[in-house]
């Protein structure tokens, strides 16, 4: 089934009749317009029609999620955001009239209406042509906003290219939001980010402020020279969720300083390597 196929089959279950009469009527004014005024009335609409219940999905239905759409992962959305997404999943049009409608969509949104549309970004057709948009979402100042972009979204890792992803990254860490929901987090490490994550813990330290344990883990696959020192440093002074991070941060470094500084502590990094090898690591560390 289609990702639209689904979330119109979870709604049905999930919405009382009168609800549901009214949700496929506005899908048929949508498919059927050709004017975008009966979206933007029905998206605006939909809160107060269908209510902001969590949709509650099953394992069977995450599932088919997945099976419909690899790495899309629905568990958190609330009835009016899948409806939302529904509405403009069901509109007709070129890649350019899609886009259109998603930015002026975005430009009279209010926050749960952006988190909606951002939410949608892995479903949304000619994937290529919203990186625009999602590199919009992850400039926002508003939390709720940004996670929906970042946050179990497989959208960034397969589109944003590396300075972009980067500075998602970056700022998840700056915003204290945490880096574990960040699909595809470790397959897009690169050394570029390893070294802008480093130098963001020195501006840290200098400001006498603590630095999340989860910042070395895009920092391992490419610690050598100066970043090893850091790790060390994190080993030497650090508490417990930190020093654990930082001896995994160097069990993944492939310079053989890394290895010198881990045989220093035996039992630390007795400890990360079975974080892993049971690849709980990721969770140990959030």
């Amino acid at each position: 089934m289609t990702p639209f196929s689904l979330i119109r089959r979870w709604l049905h279950a999930r919405l009382p009749a009168e609800a549901t009469a009214w949700f496929d009527g506005a899908l048929d004014g949508v498919i059927r317009s050709t004017s975008d005024g009966d979206l933007n009335l029905a998206f605006g609409l939909v809160p107060r029609k269908l209510g902001k219940a969590d949709l509650a999905l099953t394992a069977g239905e995450l599932r088919a999620a997945h099976a419909a759409r690899p790495g899309w992962d629905p568990e958190l959305w609330s009835v009016d955001q899948a409806a939302r997404i529904a509405l403009l999943l069901a509109t007709r049009g070129d890649a350019d009239a899609f886009v259109r409608r998603l930015d002026l969509l975005c430009a009279t949104a209010d926050v749960a209406e952006l988190v909606a549309l951002y939410r949608g970004l892995p479903l949304y057709p000619w994937p290529e042509r919203h990186r625009l948009r999602a590199a919009e979402g992850v400039r926002t100042n508003m939390k709720a906003v940004f996670e929906a972009v970042a946050h179990a979204n497989p959208y960034p890792a397969e589109q944003l290219p590396d300075g972009a992803w980067n500075q998602m990254v970056l700022k998840a860490l700056f915003v204290g939001s945490a880096l574990d929901p960040v699909v595809g987090l470790d397959g897009r490490a690169n050394p570029a980010l390893a070294q802008m994550l480093c130098d963001y813990a020195h501006e840290r330290w200098s400001a006498g402020r603590p630095v999340s344990p989860e910042l070395w883990r895009c920092v391992g696959p490419f610690a050598t020279g100066t970043m090893i020192d850091d790790l060390h440093h994190v080993i030497c002074t650090g508490g417990e969720a930190e020093r654990l991070a930082a001896a995994l941060a160097l069990w993944r470094s492939r310079d053989p300083a890394a290895a010198n500084v881990l045989q220093r502590h035996a039992s630390l990094a007795a400890a990360a390597a079975a974080s892993a090898v049971d690849r709980r690591a990721p969770r140990t560390l959030a």
